[in-house]
Order: structure tokens, then sequence, then C-alpha cells
């Protein structure tokens, strides 16, 4: 093992994340830890999605029309929404009751963004969110209505398109929405990727006509590729997953939406029945709007817990040293690569854990196989396949085991991240992989509470 900087050498917590072991450090967060000032943003994105709601429901069919397990949550709802289903998970959660030789006190639900339309992952909202403020901007800028979703299937404005180009860099799911929304606005697209992302996302990009830029390095090399050739060019604009506020804005709308969804499903989140929240995370950005807008939505009923693999657990280190973006996994000898190729971060985002931290109620980190398993678990019990960075999250609520006694049972909410869009001979193999480690997924791991 990589031996520690000499001022981390003596936190428990950090030895354990170095020995990449499973680690949870769940925090007593404070009640008077203030939100930032933003629900400006968080109302302006959610205004921004309902604007384009006809445009979706017109360019993408499997939009136009409200599926039957989000009508009762949106009845005003017309087409072009952009919701995943929120799903009660009794058999998964009898399962790991089972796998763990423990009950997990609360109900076990799952947030589906494994299924969002179009781009079937979380980071969806937020990448359209970003296209569609720019497109907005764009058509401000020439004289058009910005506000009139007609606008954004003209001649006109498709011609202006045309001219511009959008840049980002990704590992995979943020460059597929980024993409797919671009082209399909007449936009110029670029999508930097790292060496990670998965072979069958480039070949889609590129199937839309996006121009996809491979990258020998992690994500923070394809991140800054694709800044320096959005700089050197005119008419384009980079999407900075590490420093962006209208991805942000984007993914903190989800809030406003599971509101609905628990109220139609006739379950009160309050502090006497509370949520805890397990997010999947990557740079941050997602987990991070999601965090925001779930406080700002829910207050002190809501606690939320960010998920990394255990190889690359960037957020978790950055926060829990203080040095956020200033510090990077293979500082600690991990290596930042893992099989949940969306989680595949090895520094945090300069702008969530300063911003966000003080908000987050614990992290925890994961081995691989742990991961993979979670797919096994998930299609034998609920019938649903994702990719591995979805299950990120599942086994959380069991491993925080006795840290999470001193709150009220509630409901844990499991985010899915990704897996509508990955190939069928793909998701087999996850899945024959994932059921194959079912029965290791009850491995112990290391609690802090502080």
């Amino acid at each position: 093992m990589t031996e520690l900087p000499t001022d981390l050498r003596d936190d428990d917590v950090i030895r354990s994340l170095a020995s990449a072991q499973a680690t949870t450090w769940v925090r007593r967060t404070p009640a008077e830890a203030a939100l930032p000032d933003l629900a400006d943003v968080m109302d302006s994105a959610a205004a921004r999605f309902d604007r384009f709601a006809p445009w979706f429901a017109e360019t993408f069919p499997e939009t136009a029309t409200v599926p039957v397990e989000l009508a009762s949550a949106f009845p005003e709802a017309r087409g072009g929404l952009i919701e995943s289903p929120l799903v009660r998970a009794a058999s998964a959660q009898e399962r790991l009751d089972a796998l763990f030789g423990t009950e997990l006190s609360g109900q076990l639900w799952l947030k589906r963004d494994d299924s969002l339309p179009v781009s079937g992952s979380i980071k969806a909202r937020g990448g359209f969110h970003e296209v569609l403020e720019f497109a907005e901007a764009v058509a401000a800028d020439h004289g058009l209505d910005a506000h009139d979703p007609a606008t954004y299937s003209s001649p006109q404005f498709r011609e202006i398109a045309a001219d511009h180009r959008i840049v980002v860099g990704s590992t995979g799911n943020l460059g597929l929405s980024i993409g797919i929304l671009s082209a399909r606005l007449g936009f110029a697209a670029s999508v930097h990727m790292s060496a990670d992302a998965r072979e069958w996302k480039k070949t889609m990009l590129r199937d839309h006509g996006v121009d996809v830029i491979e990258h020998a390095g992690d994500f923070v090399e394809a991140v800054e590729a694709g800044r320096a050739s959005a700089e050197a060019a005119a008419n384009t604009h980079f999407v900075d997953d590490e420093d962006s506020m209208s991805l942000f804005a984007g993914y903190s709308v989800a809030a406003l939406r599971i509101r609905r969804q628990f109220d139609a499903a006739g379950v009160t989140i309050d502090e006497q029945n509370p949520l805890t929240v397990y997010l999947p995370c990557g740079i941050g950005g997602g987990p991070g709007g999601v965090t925001f807008g779930l406080k700002r939505v829910f207050g002190a009923a809501v606690r939320c817990v960010f998920v990394e693999p255990s190889q690359a657990p960037a957020m978790f280190l950055g926060v829990r040293t203080g040095r956020h973006s200033d510090i990077s996994v293979q500082d600690i000898g991990l290596s930042g690569a893992t099989a949940a190729d969306g989680l595949a971060v090895a520094r945090p985002s300069r702008f969530i854990g300063p911003t966000i931290g003080p908000l987050i109620s614990g992290f925890a980190a994961v081995p691989d196989e742990v991961i993979r398993a979670g797919v096994g678990v998930l299609h034998e019990t609920e019938g649903i396949d994702v990719e591995p960075s979805a299950t990120a999250g599942l086994t959380i609520p069991w491993r925080m085991g006795d840290a999470a006694a001193e709150s009220p049972a509630g409901v844990h909410l499991v985010w899915l991240t990704g897996g509508a869009m990955v190939p069928e001979g793909e998701r087999a193999a996850y899945v024959e992989e994932g059921r194959g480690l079912v029965e290791r997924i009850g491995d112990t791991s290391a609690i802090f509470v502080d």
C-alpha cells in the first residue's frame, strides 16, 4: 500500500479507504447546516423543463404519452415528461435481509433513473438542462422566441444551431445525454471520452452524428482536453462537469418530482418517517444537485449518503480530508479503476464538496464485486437489469447497521443511475456475472461514526 501523507496517517477512515475495503462513514450532520442560496436556479430549471415538454413530446415519440406509473404523480402532464418511476422493492429487501442476516428497519425503494427517457441515466436531467439552457441563449441572441418550443423545430433555428458546437468530457452517460440532445437540436457536438468509457456508448454517440474523441487517460484528462478544444473555437459551449451550475440545477429538479411521487404513493416523508437516499457518486455533480434539491424540499427529514467504488472514492476522500479537488485517490494508493465506469473518477468536483459537503450525511465505498453482485440481486428479485454503476448504493442501508439506529426506520431510497441503453448482450453479461457474486454480497465493512 502507498504510504499515506503524514497528516493523514492517523485518520482511521482514510486508512480504511486506502486499503480499498468496504468503508462507511456516517456523519452527524449539524442541523444548522445552511442551504446554499441557489433556490432560483432550481426553480428556473424546473420551468425550463416544463417549457420544453411539447418539444420533447414531438421530437422523441417515446415521451409523447405519460407512462401509467407516472400518471398519478403528474396528472397535468401531456407528454414530454423527462422523469422515471419510483418503486417499492420489497423482494430485493427480503433477499438482502437474508444475505446480511439482519432485517432492515423501514422500507426499501428504488428511484428508476436507469429508465429515464431518451438517454437512460441520472445524467439526463443535468445534461439535458444545460443543452436546453444553451439553446435558449442561442435562440434569443438571434432574435427568435426562446420560450416558444416550436422555435427549436424550425428551419431558422436549426440553421443557426448548425454553426454552434457543444463540447463535454465524459466517462459515458453524461456524454450520451449531451450528445443525443445536442444532435436532435441541430448543434454540432463533441464528446471527449476517457479510456474507461464503454465501447457501446461511443458507438451510440457516433450513430447520432456526434464526434467522439477518445483519450488514453482518465476522466480528468478527457475533461481538460474538452475544455481546451472549446476555448480555442468560436461559437462553442463547454459543459464543465467539474464546475457547472447548469448541470447542478438540472439534477436538483429531481427532488421536486420525487416529492410528488411519494405523495401519489401515499408515503409521507417527515421527521417521524424520514427519507435516507443512497446516491452513486462519480465527480459529484449529479448527487450534489439531487442532495441540494432534496434538502430544500424535505429539510431535516432527509439524509443523503454518497456511494463510490472502493478504488475511486474521490468525493469521500475530498470531503473527509477537507482538500476537495486538491486530492486524488491515487494520492492514497488507489487506482481509480472500477467496473462501475460511470463512477470512475479520481478527483472530485471543485464545486460540490465545498458547497454541498455540509449537507451530506454519510459516505460509503464498496468493492467492485459488491457493486456487480447488486446487478444480480435486482435481476433475480425485481426483474430490473441495470449497469453496475446503478447498484453502488444497494447494500448501504444494511452496511450502515447500528450507525443508523438513532433515527426512525423511515424510507430507504436507492438511486439507480443507468441501464436502459445498455445493449442486450452486454446487459446479459452484467447479469450473469452479478448472479455469480450474489452470495458474497453480505461481506462485512468498516463503519465509522462521528
